[in-house]
C-alpha cells in the first residue's frame, strides 16, 4: 500500500472536532494555496468552512499577473498534501528538477545537483494549477462554501466579524463566525486589523530588499518541447543580480529577473527603453536573450514585484482569530520554501489539533492557537533568514570556486554516506521531519566547518575519491560541526 492510500485511510479515521462542537463555523479569509489547503483539511475534520477570496475564481479567469507563475514544491509541501490525500494529484502536474544549471556570460553551463542521494529533487509546479486542484477538492465537501470577488476590508477581532465588499455587486456585507483564519497573504487584512484595532500588544515588521523581480517567458519550440533542460532550475548568477528559469508543463519556461530598483549600471529604474533592455541582456544573458522573442513587450507590460519579509507576533488574538501562511510570515523566494512553509503550517496546525483530540484537555481555540505558535514561530523565523542567505548564494556564491568545492564535497558525502550526512540545503528541503530552525543551526555549523577546513587546506578533493578518503573528510566535518554547535549553545545562539 502506498503513502497516498495510507493517508486516505487515516483521513477516514479522523474524529472531527467540528462535530464535537456542534458544527463550529470557520471563516477562512484568502483562498490562495494556504487558505485552500487549510479549508480542505478543516472540512475533512468536519468543520463548516466559509472560504472567501478577493480575486475571481482562477479556474475560470486568468489572474496570474503580479504573482509568481510557478513555484518549487518539495518534501515539506508534499507532506502536507499527503495529509489531505492530494499528493498524487499534485505530482501529476509537477516537473522534477534535479539541480541547478548555471549559465555564464559566454553561454557555458555547469550543473550542481540538489542532493547526492538518488530520488531527491524539487518540483516545478504551476501556482494556478495547484490552487485549482485544491479548490476542486475542497468544493467536494458539503461543509465548504467558496466565495470569490469578495474583498475583506477589515475584521472586528473582538466580535469575530469580517467586513467584505463584493466586486460583482459593489455591496458591502459582513460575516461572523466562531473563529476566523487569515490566510490572505503578505498584505493580510486580518493582520492590518490587528494593528488598527489596538486590542493587544502586536509586533510587526516588513522589510524589503532593494531588489524587485520581473517575469518573462522562454516559449516552447515549434514542436511544443522545452528549449533548454527541463530537469534543472536554471540560474544566470551575476553578483548583484540574477536571472532564473523554471520549466512549465506546456514546454515553456517562466524566467524571473531579480534586479535592484536603483543601484548598479543597470536597474529597474533606468531600463526604460528597448535599446537599453537589449543592451543589458546582450551583455549579461546573451543565451537567454536568444530564447525570449517578446522581451520588449513582456518587460514593459509585466509588473515589477517587490521582495519582502514579514514577521509579526502574536499570530492569534485570544480564541478568536489566527494568521497563517504569508499573512503571518511572508518570505523572499530564494529558498523555494514560501509555499512549502505555508503548507507546513497546515501540517503543524493539524498535529496540534490531534494533540487536543487525544488529550483530556477541554478544547479551547486559545490553547490551540498558543500551542501552534509556540511550535511554529521559531521555524518560520529561521526560514525567513535562510531565504535571505540563499539570495546571496544564488546571485553570487554559486559562481565562486570555494563554493563549488564545498558543494562537490557535500554531494560526495551525501552520495557515500546517504543516511549519515545531509547538507544544509538537504536538511531544509528534503528532511520534512526536521524543523527549519534545527536545519538552519546544524546546516550553518556544517557550512562553517566545511569552509574552514577547505580554507585551512585540511581537506583535499579530486574527481574520484574513495570511500576511505571521504570517511576522513566526513569525520573531520562532523567533529568540527559538533564543536561549532557546542560553542553556539554556550554563546546562547
Amino acid at each position: 500500500m502506498n503513502k497516498e492510500q495510507d493517508t486516505k485511510r487515516e483521513i477516514g479515521k479522523v474524529l472531527p472536532f467540528g462535530e464535537d462542537l456542534g458544527g463550529a463555523s470557520v471563516l477562512v479569509v484568502g483562498a490562495g494555496l494556504c487558505g485552500s489547503l487549510l479549508a480542505l483539511r478543516l472540512a475533512q475534520r468536519g468543520y463548516k468552512v466559509e472560504l472567501y477570496e478577493s480575486r475571481p475564481d482562477l479556474r475560470k479567469v486568468d489572474i496570474s499577473a503580479g504573482k509568481s507563475i510557478n513555484l518549487a514544491l518539495s518534501d515539506r509541501g508534499l507532506k502536507a498534501l499527503r495529509l489531505c490525500g492530494m499528493e498524487e494529484k499534485a505530482r501529476e502536474i509537477c516537473i522534477p528538477m534535479f539541480g541547478r544549471l548555471m549559465h555564464d556570460r559566454k553561454g557555458n553551463t555547469y550543473a550542481s545537483n540538489y542532493s547526492g542521494r538518488e530520488n531527491e529533487y524539487i518540483n516545478s509546479i504551476s501556482r494556478g494549477d495547484l490552487n485549482a486542484i485544491l479548490l476542486n477538492e475542497a468544493e467536494k465537501h458539503e461543509n465548504v462554501n467558496i466565495h470569490f470577488n469578495s474583498s475583506c476590508k477589515k475584521v472586528e477581532i473582538e466580535n469575530k466579524i469580517a467586513h467584505f465588499k463584493s466586486y460583482e455587486t459593489g455591496k458591502k456585507f459582513k460575516i461572523n463566525a466562531d473563529v476566523i483564519f487569515g490566510t490572505d497573504g503578505a498584505g493580510s487584512s486580518l493582520r492590518k486589523s490587528y494593528v488598527s484595532e489596538r486590542k493587544f500588544l502586536f509586533s510587526y515588521s516588513q522589510n524589503y530588499l532593494n531588489h524587485g523581480y520581473k517575469e518573462l517567458e522562454i516559449p516552447a519550440d515549434k514542436a511544443g518541447n522545452h528549449q533548454i533542460s527541463k530537469q534543472h532550475l536554471h540560474i544566470w548568477p551575476r553578483g548583484d543580480f540574477m536571472l532564473i528559469a523554471l520549466p512549465n508543463m506546456d514546454g515553456s519556461f517562466t524566467v524571473t529577473l531579480f534586479l535592484s530598483y536603483d543601484e548598479g549600471e543597470y536597474n529597474f529604474n533606468n531600463l526604460t527603453s528597448e535599446e537599453k533592455i537589449i543592451s543589458f541582456f546582450e551583455k549579461e544573458f546573451p543565451d537567454a536573450l536568444a530564447l525570449i522573442p517578446n522581451i520588449k513587450d513582456e518587460f514593459f507590460n509585466n509588473p515589477t514585484g517587490p521582495l519582502g519579509t514579514v514577521k509579526c507576533s502574536p499570530w492569534f488574538y485570544q480564541d478568536k482569530t489566527l494568521l497563517m501562511g504569508d499573512a503571518a510570515h511572508a518570505i523572499v523566494p530564494f529558498y523555494g520554501q514560501g509555499m512549502n512553509a505555508s503548507f507546513e503550517d497546515v501540517t503543524i496546525f493539524d498535529e496540534i489539533l490531534c494533540h487536543f483530540e487525544r488529550s483530556r484537555e477541554i478544547f479551547d481555540w486559545n490553547a490551540v492557537f498558543k500551542a501552534y505558535q509556540k511550535a511554529r514561530k521559531h521555524d518560520t523565523n529561521a526560514i525567513a533568514d535562510l531565504a535571505i542567505d540563499n539570495f546571496h548564494e544564488m546571485k553570487d556564491h554559486v559562481a565562486n570556486p570555494l563554493f563549488k568545492e564545498k558543494r562537490k564535497i557535500e554531494m560526495d558525502l551525501e552520495r557515500t554516506f546517504p543516511k549519515q550526512y545531509s547538507s544544509k540545503y538537504s536538511l531544509v528541503t528534503f528532511n520534512e521531519n526536521i524543523g527549519y530552525n534545527e536545519a538552519m543551526k546544524r546546516g550553518r555549523a556544517q557550512d562553517k566547518a566545511l569552509l574552514n577546513l577547505i580554507v585551512d587546506d585540511e581537506v583535499h578533493t579530486h574527481l574520484n575519491m574513495t570511500k576511505d578518503e571521504l570517511k576522513v573528510i566526513f569525520d573531520k566535518v562532523i567533529f568540527e560541526t559538533n564543536e561549532i554547535l557546542q560553542e553556539d549553545k554556550i554563546a546562547g545562539l
